[in-house]
């Protein structure tokens, strides 16, 4: 009897780092809630590359769109936590939670946050006619027009969506959303003059701003972009105001730690290699690795603070 607990006692210290170890064993899968050639994907892709050097395996994305990202979220959340099987996912992860009256998944419990990739601002565009020529002055325009001014939206509860609702009740302004079936038409209508304003990540806008096609008035991360450096950050004009979107890496949930690390560990690495940096300085984005530990408190934290935003906007899945 002896003889056998001492052997099982060796059997579980031995077999505690052979998941770390033996990690991976297979091809690795990325699953990625949006289609093929958006940034979410092709951030995916360019992490992917990555990873597959760090760990010495192929990775691969597979694309499951609809729902606003959760057919992918629910593949990964039912998936077995070995690793083999993870989401890139982005801030609908967030907002989600509480614009979907319910959920084949939780948000937080079903899901192992391994670490955030990077973050992306977006501006705050307007057509060059409009008379306001700067920040103060459209929300002073706003206020003594209500309903007068328009702001595009290209997707009913995406993060830009609400990132105008956001602006709104911050600023304490009345303008009328238009929503549009996607970013493009949207954008569209507003270089053409039909509809006033929108938020529009960096990604896309930078260019019509830069030839003069669209009047940036502000940038929503908490500081001044680089590519930007005279354009206000919202919150210099909107005291607390600030919404990027987010990308980031998560497994099932009860993910073994050491794995968890693993991959955190390669994201990092991944993150300061020079052909990634560059890739994410051209799609306007900033690396933000966080520890698995801060990744999972941003999720929860982020839920909650979209969650009276949603409310307010009255958006419904589309």
């Amino acid at each position: 009897m002896g003889v056998m607990r001492h052997f099982v006692a060796l059997a579980l210290i031995c077999a505690t780092p052979v998941v770390a170890q033996d990690y991976p064993t297979s091809t690795i899968k990325l699953i990625v809630g949006a289609s093929a050639g958006g940034t979410t994907d092709t951030m995916a892709r360019a992490l992917g590359q990555q990873l597959s050097t760090s760990l010495g395996r192929p990775v691969v994305v597979e694309n499951r769109a609809g729902a606003g990202g959760n057919i992918a979220a629910e593949a990964v959340a039912k998936s077995k936590p070995d690793g083999a099987t993870l989401l890139v996912s982005f801030t609908s992860h967030s907002i989600n939670a509480s614009l979907y009256p319910k959920l084949p998944f939780d948000p937080v419990d079903d899901f192992t946050p391994i670490s955030m990739i990077s973050k992306v601002p977006s501006l705050l565009v307007g057509h060059p006619k409009l008379a306001a020529q700067n920040l103060k002055d459209l929300i002073a325009f706003a206020k003594a027009e209500p309903g007068k001014l328009t702001m595009g939206i290209g997707g009913i509860g995406s993060s830009l969506h609400l990132a105008g609702d956001q602006f709104k009740m911050m600023a304490g302004v009345d303008i009328l959303n238009v929503p549009y079936k996607g970013t493009a038409p949207a954008l569209q209508d507003v270089v053409a003059g039909q509809v006033d304003m929108m938020f529009i990540s960096m990604v896309t806008g930078s260019a019509q701003v830069q030839g003069g096609a669209l009047r940036a008035y502000g940038v929503t991360s908490a500081r001044r972009q680089d590519a930007f450096p005279h354009l206000p950050a919202i919150g210099e004009v909107v005291p607390g105001f600030e919404s990027e979107a987010w990308f980031g890496l998560f497994g099932p949930a009860k993910l073994p730690p050491e794995i968890t690390a693993q991959l955190s560990a390669a994201v990092v690495a991944a993150l300061n290699d020079p052909k990634m940096v560059d890739y994410l300085r051209r799609e306007g984005a900033m690396p933000a690795a966080m520890t698995p530990e801060a990744f999972t408190d941003f999720v929860r934290k982020d839920i909650q603070r979209w969650a009276p935003i949603v409310k307010q906007s009255g958006a419904t899945p589309e």
